[in-house]
């Protein structure tokens, strides 16, 4: 199982800077841990979670400090986490991004699940993380998890300002009995050791200020290729095989269950039986799927709003009206009139 549990090698990019930048010998330190060098040419291909944790650790000895997770999250480079760090750089807000890195979290890893809640004037950008069924530890270690919550923050502040902070930082992990100093420099913030969760903690109201490197179009276009990619990581996941079909149809006009059924190879009361598996259904998928699409589109002046209706499979503006109605309580001529104003 410790195989299983995996991340992107895209991680690779940052580390492999850190490395070098103290000094340390990356093709030794790959060797030591396991890990091919063939990791730093393939970006979307994963390296067990066990390997990630030791060569951190392997980092750490070398330079005889604890601080190597900074280090790393100093290097950001949007590429680490495939194209949704392309798709999180192009977000309208912050909050639109840390929504995106939730929902397509498969992409960089396995090991955890990201949820995002907004609790009073915050909003908690939290880490469940797994654990062995063996022995109930987590499948992450805390250098780990230091690595990808200053991550985050690092992104926050290409996105925002250079001198963005949370609110706070907590960690699940026992207070350390070395110095964490160099925790509470880089997040600027109080950081919480045994805590109830593992979480940054944002001003609410911060992360839903519009950013300036917004952009809908670009957005949307990673979107796509991220949908592709977690078909091809994740060939049991019928929501995003037949998501990734439903965007590809759409301008011919929605495609019936059937259709998608007869795609997929299967028929369509199986289809009906595993996406209730799943605790979905087709109906669901293709409402979230047009809704999604016709708020990239609706920002996007060069597009009529009977344009906006066709990409997302409408017959008729009438149609697109009562749905794009359902879905906000406005017409899409006055949400876009709202927007401008």
């Amino acid at each position: 199982m410790q195989d299983y549990y995996s991340t992107l090698t895209g991680w690779m990019i940052p580390i492999s800077r850190a490395m070098q930048a103290n000094g340390i010998d990356a093709a030794k330190a790959l060797k030591e841990c396991d890990i091919s060098l063939d990791a730093l040419s393939d970006q979307e291909s994963s390296i067990a979670a066990e390997k990630f944790a030791h060569l951190l650790e392997y980092c750490n000895k070398r330079l005889d400090r604890h601080d190597f997770s900074v280090l790393v999250a100093e290097q950001f480079h949007p590429g680490m986490f495939h194209a949704l760090g392309y798709a999180m750089m192009s977000s309208n807000t912050l909050y639109d991004a840390l929504e995106r890195i939730a929902h397509y979290k498969r992409v960089v890893s396995n090991t955890c699940k990201l949820l995002n809640h907004e609790r009073h004037e915050h909003l908690v950008f939290e880490m469940n993380i797994f654990t062995y069924e063996s022995t109930n530890r987590p499948v992450l270690s805390q250098e780990v998890v230091e690595t990808f919550l200053a991550t985050i923050i690092r992104f926050a502040r290409e996105l925002v300002t250079l001198d963005f902070a949370p609110v706070k930082v907590c960690f699940a992990y026992p207070t350390p009995r070395y110095d964490v100093a160099y925790l509470k420099d880089f997040f600027n913030c109080a950081v919480e050791f045994d805590s109830n969760q593992t979480a940054i903690i944002f001003d609410l109201k911060q992360t839903k200020e519009k950013l300036m490197c917004g952009n809908p179009l670009i957005t949307h276009s990673h979107e796509k290729m991220l949908d592709e990619f977690m078909a091809r990581v994740d060939k049991n996941d019928l929501t995003h095989v037949i998501k990734n079909k439903i965007f590809e149809l759409l301008p011919l006009g929605a495609p019936s269950q059937t259709e998608i059924a007869e795609f997929l190879g299967m028929s369509l009361r199986n289809l009906q039986r595993k996406l209730s598996d799943q605790g979905t259904s087709y109906k669901e998928i293709l409402e979230s799927t047009r809704k999604k699409l016709a708020m990239n589109y609706i920002t996007q002046k060069h597009l009529s709003l009977s344009e906006i209706g066709y990409l997302v499979g409408f017959s008729s503006v009438g149609n697109f009206n009562r749905a794009f109605k359902r879905w906000t309580n406005q017409t899409p001529g006055d949400y876009r009139q709202g927007r401008k104003a």
